[in-house]
């Protein structure tokens, strides 16, 4: 099992607490920093310059929602295999590009591996192309096909033996309805909030008022749709999201197997359960280049940590039997936060 994370020395026991405590269920009210800081027993003002240091040494990407794939624009995993000695002008190319939002080289022919999000299928379909074009070279993209545990939080405590249970899938109707091009169907001012949204709360008194005003919005209303999207799924999570790398979880591999179509759904959703799991999705083959259909990523301190996990699970599983393989990250190129609304989307918000 993988072991805590090693925090910077200047992340106290406080520090701590806003870090792992507010990744899910962070206080949808006017002054959220003041209801965080009641808990730990800290100033206002000094949580929110807490999370502002956090920010500035790299520890949060944000504060905000995580949306659910499949539920707002459209999404893929790509991959491509850039030759060596032009791995870096060629990660350089796609990190450029405002739709994907996280790039990583990994230990495999494929080797570059990055997540695309845009507005449309349509809209997807133009950045893989664009990229094709300029690097020369092929780009294999793998949507989501099921997912049984997507939520990109790390409990902190005990190497995350304590994440709270996988969600296999999310109930009720979806709020923003797909079209026939991959895209949804939103009104107006849900366009306006999502898109101010991606980047982000303000850290400052009254986050969801300044949300609001950039919007033309109230404030209690920005509150209430917030809430009902959790509600509904939309948005996955609210909180902080951080890094793991820089919280010392400098290990990770995403470990695929080849499952047979029929076994598929029942393997990830035994998977999902493990703790040192994080995230576990089936996704499309793209045959011959790509026969793996279930994925699921493991986050450790060190390599040798993630590989022992592996080789606990899948052994435990029976999953082996199947084609495998462990694709280590090497180099992080780009980590953001989805954007599913670009800026010839909100030219017109």
């Amino acid at each position: 099992m993988p072991r805590q994370p090693i925090l910077p020395a200047a992340v106290d026991a406080t520090g701590f607490r806003l870090l792992n405590e507010w990744q899910r269920d962070f206080p949808l009210e006017p002054r959220p920093f003041a209801r965080i800081a009641q808990a730990v027993g800290a100033g206002e003002e000094d949580v929110i310059a807490a999370y502002r240091d956090m920010s500035a040494q790299g520890l949060v990407s944000r504060v905000g929602a995580v949306f659910a794939p499949r539920r707002l624009g459209a999404s893929a995993l790509a991959a491509l295999a850039a030759p060596p000695e032009r791995l870096e002008e060629i990660a350089a190319r796609v990190t450029r590009e405002p739709a994907i939002n996280h790039n990583y080289q990994r230990e495999h022919p494929f080797n570059l591996w990055f997540v695309v999000t845009a507005a449309s299928r349509v809209q997807l379909d133009k950045v893989v192309a664009g990229i094709e074009r300029d690097t020369g070279c092929a780009v294999i993209v793998l949507p989501l096909e099921e997912e049984f545990h997507i939520d990109l939080g790390f409990d902190l405590k005990a190497g995350g033996q304590g994440r709270r249970a996988c969600r296999a899938s999310v109930a009720g109707e979806p709020i923003a309805l797909a079209n026939g091009d991959g895209g949804c169907s939103l009104a107006e001012p849900d366009r306006r909030l999502i898109a101010a949204l991606q980047g982000g709360l303000a850290l400052e008194l009254r986050p969801f008022a300044r949300l609001a005003a950039s919007v033309g919005l109230d404030e209690a209303a920005v509150i209430a749709r917030i809430d009902a999207w959790l509600a509904d799924g939309l948005i996955r999570r609210f909180g902080v999201v951080v890094r793991h790398h820089e919280l010392g979880l400098e290990a990770n591999a995403m470990c695929v197997w080849d499952v047979p179509d029929a076994q598929v759904s029942e393997l990830g959703r035994q998977l999902a359960r493990e703790a040192a799991v994080t995230l576990c999705y089936r996704r499309r083959r793209v045959l011959p280049d790509w026969p793996y259909n279930l994925f699921c990523m493991i986050h450790g301190s060190a390599r040798e940590e993630v590989l022992a996990a592996r080789a606990e699970l899948a052994a435990r599983l029976g999953l082996d039997r199947h084609p495998h393989a462990v694709l280590f990250s090497c180099r992080r190129f780009k980590q953001t936060g989805a954007r599913y609304l670009g800026a010839r989307d909100l030219a017109h918000v």
